[in-house]
């Protein structure tokens, strides 16, 4: 079975083998989530946000070792875009020695796509 099938086309998941990943969405996203994360290398790095309304949502998730997964709960008032937003910038620094690279798909953004420092 290939990753095509199971996916939505839109997704379009390509990361380069040195891209860190992101993904982020919501409950709803859940399945799409899953499968990536079931298709990552064992040396995958990266970061996977998940929105939900409630303590009760939160859930585990199967990621490689150096993935972290991290579960936002709008009742404490931890919000998906602000909590995406802050990491990347994090994870893109504006350096003249070394271009920054992420792979990422933030639900509701459409295809998946790479993040450059430049």
């Amino acid at each position: 079975m290939l990753l095509s099938d199971l996916l939505p086309a839109t997704i379009a998941w390509q990361p380069a083998e040195r891209d860190v990943v992101l993904l982020a969405g919501t409950r709803e996203d859940l399945p799409v989530i899953e499968t990536v994360l079931a298709t990552l290398p064992a040396k995958a790095r990266g970061r996977v946000f998940v929105e939900v309304e409630t303590d009760a949502e939160v859930g585990e998730l199967a990621a490689p070792g150096r993935v972290c997964v991290t579960w936002l709960v709008r009742q404490r008032g931890q919000e998906l875009r602000r909590s995406v937003d802050a990491w990347v910038s994090e994870m893109l620094p504006v350096s003249f020695d070394r271009e920054h690279r992420l792979y990422a798909w933030i639900a509701g953004s459409g295809t998946a796509h790479a993040l450059t420092s430049d």
